[in-house]
């Protein structure tokens, strides 16, 4: 079970701590998860929601899911406001000692924190009540393993690459909406998600990939942006799944584009769409197996 940590928040259990940005967990981070785990204390990792250039790889909702599938006991959240950017290092690591309970300490040799990236492990260790561990970048084809890196792999479409290097493959959740039913009429009924502007996002267009849902995991057909061949502008997440039939309005949905198929196309007809669509769902199953 994982539990969520406010700013102000105590924790009085002795923990193996983990200090970092955490807006997505690549395999940098699970060296360093592995290493915390080892000390036998239940983990806490520090994440901070905000303040990331290209917004964040996931969203709080789906980082806690994902903390939780990789055996993290404790979430430490801040908001990456004026007052946290600007607050000095030494005040920072002062009131989070205060509060939290720490066994070990862990982080990667470029982390940095505090009123202009000031703090740095080695004022971390003079600092911290309890061993601090600091670990080598991890590196992948011979470059080195970070969220930039990752974000750069998703606007290009390489979901295999971005998936490499990610703890989990990457994903976006969000609870279904009402949409204009069009995919009903065209014979491949679809479900929404709106796409929350501070997430980061894959090249828009047509994916292979699956969803997960309540009513357990399909294979899908994901589209990222606008629907041009009706004119609509708006950018959603239009998923069909493959053999599901019901209503999942207001369930949370967890999407996985994995394969990019084609660009988003303004079809000159509804009939060229579905067309286009039935062979998309052959390249699907194909590669399913389904």
């Amino acid at each position: 079970m994982l539990t969520v940590l406010g700013e102000k928040a105590a924790l009085r259990t002795p923990c193996a701590l983990l200090l970092g940005a955490f807006d997505g967990f690549h395999i940098g981070h699970l060296t360093l998860l592995e290493e915390a785990k080892r000390t036998g204390y239940p983990v806490a990792a520090l994440t901070i929601f905000g303040g990331k250039q290209g917004g964040a790889l996931f969203l709080p909702a789906e980082r806690r899911a994902l903390l939780h599938r990789l055996g993290v006991s404790y979430t430490l959240e801040y908001d990456f406001t004026d007052g946290f950017r600007d607050t000095p290092a030494e005040n920072f690591l002062g009131a989070l000692f205060s509060r939290i309970c720490t066994g070990a300490v862990f982080c990667g040799e470029d982390f940095r924190f505090g009123a202009g990236a000031a703090g740095t492990p080695a004022l971390l260790r003079r600092m911290a009540p309890c061993p601090v561990t600091v670990l080598p970048l991890r590196e992948a084809g011979g470059e080195k393993v970070s969220s930039t890196r990752i974000k750069k792999m998703l606007a290009e479409a390489d979901m295999g690459g971005a998936n490499s290097l990610l703890c989990v493959p990457y994903f976006i959740q969000g609870a279904v909406e009402h949409g204009r039913h069009v995919g009903s009429k065209l014979g491949f009924p679809t479900l929404n998600l709106s796409l929350p502007a501070e997430k980061t996002l894959p090249k828009e267009g047509v994916y292979g990939g699956h969803a997960q849902t309540p009513a357990g995991e399909f294979p899908a057909i994901v589209n990222i942006g606008p629907r041009p061949t009706f004119g609509v502008a708006e950018k959603k997440i239009e998923a069909y799944l493959e053999g599901f039939s019901g209503n999942l309005y207001g369930e949370t949905v967890r999407v996985f584009p994995e394969t990019y198929y084609r660009p988003t196309t303004a079809f000159p007809s509804a009939e060229a769409l579905r067309e286009q669509l039935a062979k998309d769902i052959c390249r699907l199953r194909t590669e399913k197996g389904a």
